[in-house]
C-alpha cells in the first residue's frame, strides 16, 4: 500500500473525534454501531455533524455483530464503538465471530486515562491484551497527533489480504483534544497478486482431464467479488458449484449447476477434481478428506492467504492469490486451450437425488404440528428472490439448508465458522442497515431457533430506534434442540435441554414491532404475508415439532451439517458420513 502523505501547509485544528469521523466517512461508511455514548462523546458528536448514522445496541457483542453484518453485506469496513474496560470482555464473542468469518471490522475501544492505572491492578498495563490472540491487529493510539496514522493502519490491516477484525484503543481524552496533524487523504489499497503462472497451467491441465469436477466457493470468493467470473466458468464449462457461507449466491442457486454445500455435499464424494475457492478445509467440509471426498480426488486450492493452502490435506495445485484474479487467469488459459463443457453431470444429480427425495417425503408426511421443513418451505415461498438471509440456531439451520436457495451475492449470513448462537440477531440488523445505506430494498430475513433468539433479543430495540425492518422467524421447539436429541440418542433422555415454548413474539410488541404467534400450518402463510408487508419489523414465533430433530439425528439423508454430538475419535479428524 502506498499512502499519500501530502499535507497542506496550513491545517485548521480538528478534534481527535472529528479526524476519526472524517476517516470513517471517507470509506463511504454511512452507519456505525455503538453502545451508549459517554465513552465516545466527541466522536459521536462529529459523526452526527457529518451525517453518519449511529445504530444503538444493548450489548457489546451485538455492537460488533451489527458492524459485522454491515461489513458482510456492504463490502465496506464495519465500525463498532465500545468502551474498553467492561466493553471488550463483553464484545469477545462478536469479535471472534467476525474475525473467523473474515469480516473487515474495526472496533474503536475507548481507553480510560493512564491516571486510572494501578500498580497492582486486575488488568495488565495493556488494555488490549485480552483481544490480541483473537484478532488480526490491535494497537493503542499513543498521542492525539497520531490518530490518523493509527486508524489508517487499522484500515490497511483490516481490509488488505484476508480481512479480519482490528481493534484500535483510543484514550478517551484524545477524542476531545485538537490536532493539526491530519491530511485526510484516502488510502489506496494494494491489490493482491496473481499466482504462479506454472501452477495456473497445471491447474488448467488438471481441469481439462476431469470427468467429474466441482467448484466449492467460500467467503474468500465473495470477498474478492468473484461472482461474475464464477458464473462464466460454471456456465461455459458446465461445472457444478457448491457455495458455502458468504460464498452462497455468487452463482444463483438454481439446482441445475449451482447448489449449496450443506445440501449437495453428498455429491462431492464422487468428484475427481475439486476446485476450492476461498474456502477453508475445516470440519464443515470434512477437512477435505474421506468420506466427504474421494481418497483419489485431486485438489486445486485458491486462497489469498498462503498459510491456508494445504490445511488438513495435500493440495495438488496450490494457487496463492486473489480469488477473482486467479479465476480470470485460469479461465483465459482454459479458453485458449479449447476446454469443452463437461458433457455429463448425471453422476452429480444421481448422488443427490436420494437425499432430495427423502427431504420431500419427510416434508409431505401428515402431522398435527408444524414440521421445520414446512416452516422452511413457506418462508422460502414468501421471500423475494433478492432477500438477504441470516441464519441462526442449530437444528433449524439444518432444516433450512435443505430448502433454502440463495439468489444474490452477499445474500447469506450465518454464525459460521465459530457457531456462536444468537449472533444472527445483530448480524441481521447490520445487514438491514447496509442494505438501506446501499439504496437496496432487499428485505432481510432472520430465521433462528428459540434458544438462539434468547441471547440478544433486546437488540430489537435497535430496530425500533433506527426504523429498520427485518422479518424474524423463530422455530420454537421449546429446547436446545440439537443437544436434546443428541442426549436422547446417547442416553434415552435429555438433561438440562428444555426451555419451554414461550411467547417470544411479545418482545416485538414491546418495542413497537409486529409480533405474532403461529401454532398451526394454516396460520403460517398469512402471518408471513403480513410480516413481509409490514412497515415495521416483525417477529413470527412458530411453534414447531419438538421431536423433529431426533429424526434428523438418526437419518444421514437429513443431516445438512454433519458432526458428532459426543466425540468418538480422539486420534484423527473425523466427521460422520452423509448420504
Amino acid at each position: 500500500m502506498i499512502q499519500n502523505l501530502k499535507t497542506s501547509s496550513k491545517k485548521p485544528p480538528k478534534s481527535g473525534g472529528h479526524v476519526i469521523a472524517e476517516l470513517i466517512k471517507q470509506q463511504d461508511v454511512k452507519s456505525v454501531a455503538c453502545l451508549s455514548g459517554t465513552a465516545h462523546t466527541y466522536l459521536l458528536l462529529a459523526l452526527e455533524e457529518l451525517g453518519v448514522n449511529i445504530i444503538s445496541s444493548r450489548h457489546e457483542t451485538a455492537t460488533v455483530g451489527i458492524a459485522d453484518g454491515y461489513a458482510r453485506v456492504s463490502g465496506k469496513p464495519g465500525f463498532a464503538l465500545i468502551k474498553a474496560d467492561q466493553g471488550i470482555p463483553n464484545a469477545m464473542t462478536g469479535i471472534i465471530t467476525a474475525n473467523q468469518a473474515c469480516s473487515p471490522v474495526i472496533v474503536l475501544a475507548s481507553l480510560s486515562p493512564d491516571s486510572k492505572r494501578e500498580s497492582n491492578d486486575e488488568w495488565s498495563n495493556d488494555w488490549l491484551d485480552i483481544v490480541k490472540p483473537f484478532v488480526k491487529w490491535a494497537r493503542a493510539v499513543p498521542d492525539v497527533d497520531r490518530i490518523e496514522e493509527f486508524l489508517n493502519t487499522a484500515l490497511i490491516q483490516c481490509c488488505n489480504g484476508r480481512p479480519g477484525v482490528c481493534v484500535l484503543g483510543i484514550p478517551q481524552h484524545f477524542e476531545s483534544q485538537t490536532t493539526t496533524n491530519h491530511s485526510l487523504n484516502k488510502n489506496v489499497y494494494a491489490k493482491a497478486g496473481y499466482p504462479n503462472e506454472e501452477y495456473l497451467e497445471n491447474a488448467a491441465e488438471l481441469l481439462m482431464s476431469a470427468k467429474r469436477p466441482i467448484i466449492i466457493a467460500g467467503s474468500g470468493a465473495a470477498l474478492s467479488d468473484s461472482g461474475e467470473i464464477l458464473q462464466k466458468i460454471v456456465k461455459d464449462f458446465s461445472i457444478p458449484i457448491l457455495g458455502n457461507s458468504l460464498g452462497r449466491g455468487l452463482v444463483p442457486e438454481d439446482m441445475q449447476l449451482s447448489f449449496s454445500w450443506p445440501l449437495a455435499q453428498v455429491s462431492a464424494k464422487k468428484a475427481d477434481i475439486v476446485v476450492a475457492v476461498g474456502i477453508r478445509l475445516t470440519q464443515r467440509l470434512g477437512y477435505g478428506l474421506a468420506p466427504r471426498f474421494s481418497p483419489d480426488a485431486k485438489f486445486i486450492q485458491i486462497d489469498i492467504h498462503p498459510e491456508e493452502i494445504g490445511r488438513n490435506r495435500y493440495i495438488d495445485v496450490p494457487l496463492n492469490g486473489d480469488a477473482r484474479l486467479t479465476l480470470e487467469s485460469l479461465y483465459k488459459i482454459l479458453i485458449s486451450k479449447g476446454m469443452s463443457p463437461i458433457i455429463n453431470n448425471d453422476w452429480f444429480y444421481k448422488t443427490l437425488e436420494p437425499r432430495l427425495s427423502r427431504i420431500k417425503e419427510v416434508e409431505n408426511e401428515p402431522t398435527d404440528i408444524i414440521h421445520p421443513y414446512q416452516l422452511a418451505r413457506e418462508v422460502v415461498r414468501q421471500m423475494p428472490a433478492d432477500s438477504i438471509y441470516v441464519g441462526d440456531g442449530a437444528d433449524i439451520q439444518n432444516w433450512m439448508h435443505a430448502i433454502l436457495r440463495i439468489k444474490i451475492k452477499r445474500g447469506f449470513l450465518d454464525h459460521y465458522p465459530l457457531g456462536s448462537m444468537g449472533i444472527g440477531t445483530p448480524l441481521s440488523i447490520g445487514a438491514a442497515v447496509a442494505a438501506r445505506d446501499n439504496g437496496s430494498k432487499s428485505p432481510v430475513v432472520l430465521v433462528t431457533g428459540d434458544g438462539a433468539f434468547g441471547f440478544y433479543s433486546f437488540e430489537l430495540n435497535a430496530l425500533a430506534l433506527s426504523g429498520i425492518r427485518i422479518v424474524c422467524v423463530i422455530s420454537n421447539d421449546g429446547a436446545w434442540g440439537t443437544e436434546k436429541h443428541g442426549q436422547i440418542n446417547a442416553l434415552g433422555k435429555s438433561i438440562n435441554c428444555e426451555l419451554g415454548q414461550w411467547d417470544y413474539h411479545l418482545l416485538a410488541n414491546i418495542f413497537g414491532g409486529n409480533g405474532e404467534k403461529v401454532s398451526s400450518i394454516n396460520e403460517l402463510k398469512p402471518a408471513l404475508e403480513r410480516a413481509f408487508k409490514s412497515k415495521t419489523f416483525s417477529v413470527i414465533n412458530v411453534i414447531t415439532d419438538p421431536m423433529a430433530g431426533l429424526m434428523r439425528k438418526k437419518d444421514p439423508k437429513l443431516q445438512m451439517i454433519a458432526f458428532e454430538d459426543l466425540v468418538t475419535s480422539l486420534k484423527t479428524h473425523y466427521t460422520p458420513e452423509v448420504e
